[in-house]
């Protein structure tokens, strides 16, 4: 006789069950898994962030080839103008590309030149290093914080033996700088400096820079000095600052660092000037003159025979000349008795004859004098300050009572001028050059402005803080009604269906109640329970007690 086996408690229970009640089951079964499942991945989902933007094709390959070995996931904004990793990890990711050299920007240096094939062309070599230094140009330019990117161009000329036909090298920078971000006057001449520095023989004229739209950054050549404008405010700037620091650090003592307040304008002249000059000094006498050179020609004529005459009989020229001397020079129409007036300088002549015995002796000197002349090369200091014009307030002296009530009363005459003289000589006070002082002595209007604080619903911390609450909210509100709308409710029914046919079949007495061992008779107790149990589930669920019965009378068939 084959052993009879009793079915499972659950395998009674579907079997008892309508195919309606079976497939509403497994379908509650299936929404409760699916959405248990979906809170989890939702909750177990990372949020992710920027790593890096607007990449090339190669930085992107090799970064996503990194970020596979290092089994950190990743994907792409819309669009795929990004590249996304979990917030937790961005900084950490950041620096172990870094590490590897990524991203690269799209530039290639110097290592170019590492990879040179045997039997290359001069041409390509030259060109190889002409990309390789513009890479290693744009690389330090983008170091700038305001740079999010750079490109230069060199146009290098070929190098040439004749002077006449050598030409200067010249650079185009092209700069893509960040929504926001500006550079000034001495930024974009830095970059100008740095350029022409990094190229032999390349002016600073020659660097043009531009930004991605198309505004020119450098100063054009025709206005050189455009570049200082900044330099020079920045001057004046900072001359007033020193000044106005001054007069605080001298007053504060006095009356408290925080009951004196002083402005300082100053009127810095600029002006860049030269002057040559060259001047002569009237005529000096002889012996004051400076000597330049002296020229003295003598030469003696010796007559024979005494002194008679020789030569030609009859001529003039065998007489021996007569004594004579050179009269000095009188200036013309001189009145009569005037004195001699003295040689100019510059050369002066002088010659003498003198006869002796039949001979002659013939002496001449030339003097000349140097000219007393003067040429002086003045140039003018750039920024000489012209005007000074000080402003200082003071405040009212505080006071306290025997009673310990404080009140406040104004500086006194003599107070107010021994500040004024102390400020005068902290600035250099001086009244040719236009200076002015002021100095007021008021109550400082100590209530302060009060700053509103920023909401803390408005702050970021606390829309970050809000947003995973939320997040976490909602998947304890989705798991609650999982609970108390579809999982109670569906096992409720359940245990009201199984009730009512433990009772039917009680009533019938030819199938046992679950659980209970066959051939064991029943008790009257559980089926009076039984019955009263089933008595109120037709009370409040009479559909289900006439499905369990229309089973019945169809399995009866």
């Amino acid at each position: 006789m084959a052993e009879n086996t009793l079915p499972s408690p659950l395998a009674q229970t579907l079997n008892q069950l309508t195919v309606q009640q079976k497939m509403g089951f497994v379908v509650a079964l299936a929404a409760v898994v699916a959405v248990a499942v979906g809170m989890w991945l939702w909750g177990a989902t990372p949020d992710y962030r920027v790593l890096y933007s607007n990449l090339s094709d190669r930085d992107g390959g090799a970064i996503i080839d990194s970020l596979q070995q290092m089994n950190v996931p990743y994907k792409f904004a819309e669009g795929g103008a990004a590249l996304l990793v979990p917030a937790g990890q961005v900084h950490e990711v950041r620096l172990r590309l870094a590490s590897q050299g990524l991203p690269k920007g799209g530039t290639v240096g110097f290592e170019l030149m590492e990879n040179q094939k045997f039997g290359t062309s001069e041409f390509l070599e030259q060109v190889n290093y002409k990309r390789a230094l513009e890479g290693e140009l744009a690389r330090s330019v983008q170091t700038l914080a305001s740079v999010q990117a750079a490109r230069v161009h060199l146009a290098l000329p070929r190098p040439t033996v004749f002077l006449k036909d050598q030409e200067s090298p010249s650079a185009s920078v092209v700069l893509a700088l960040y929504p926001g971000r500006t550079l000034d006057a001495g930024q974009v001449n830095a970059v100008v400096h740095l350029i022409s520095s990094s190229v032999p023989n390349m002016p600073a004229k020659n660097v043009t820079v531009v930004d991605q739209s198309g505004a020119l950054l450098s100063s054009p050549p025709d206005n050189p000095n455009a570049a200082l404008d900044a330099s020079q405010l920045k001057y004046v700037q900072q001359v007033e600052r020193d000044y106005a620091k001054r007069v605080e650090d001298i007053v504060a003592p006095l009356v408290g660092s925080k009951n004196v307040h002083a402005q300082v304008t100053a009127d810095v002249d600029f002006t860049q000037e030269e002057q040559t000059a060259e001047t002569y000094k009237p005529n000096q006498p002889p012996s004051q003159a400076a000597v330049l050179s002296q020229q003295t020609l003598e030469s003696d004529n010796v007559n024979s025979g005494g002194g008679t005459a020789s030569g030609i009989p009859g001529a003039l020229s065998n007489q021996p000349p007569a004594p004579a001397s050179t009269p000095p020079a009188v200036a013309p129409n001189a009145p009569a008795g005037a004195a001699p007036k003295p040689a100019a300088p510059g050369a002066s002549a002088g010659a003498s004859v003198a006869t002796q015995g039949g001979a002659s002796t013939h002496k001449e000197t030339t003097t000349n004098f140097d000219v007393d002349r003067t040429i002086s090369h003045t140039r003018h200091p750039v920024g000489v300050l012209r005007r000074l014009s000080v402003a200082v307030v003071l405040n009212h002296h505080t006071v306290t009572d025997n009673a310990g009530r404080t009140s406040s009363r104004p500086l006194t005459d003599a107070e107010k001028s021994q500040i004024t003289a102390l400020i005068k000589d902290a600035v250099g006070f001086d009244t040719k050059r236009g200076d002015t002082l002021s100095v007021l002595n008021s109550e400082f209007d100590e209530h302060k402005e009060v700053i509103p604080e920023v909401p803390l619903w408005k702050q970021p911390e606390t829309f970050a803080m809000a947003k995973d609450g939320l997040k976490y909210v909602v998947i304890a509100g989705m798991g609650l009604f999982l609970i108390m709308g579809i999982i109670r409710p569906a096992f409720r029914n359940l245990n009201r269906a199984l009730a009512t046919v433990s009772v039917m079949q009680k009533d019938r007495g030819d199938i046992p109640l679950m659980g209970e061992p066959i051939g064991q008779p029943n008790h009257a107790g559980t089926y009076e329970n039984n019955l009263g149990a089933a008595k109120q589930m037709a009370q409040q669920d009479p559909k289900m007690v006439a499905s369990v019965v229309k089973e019945w009378v169809s399995g009866n068939e």
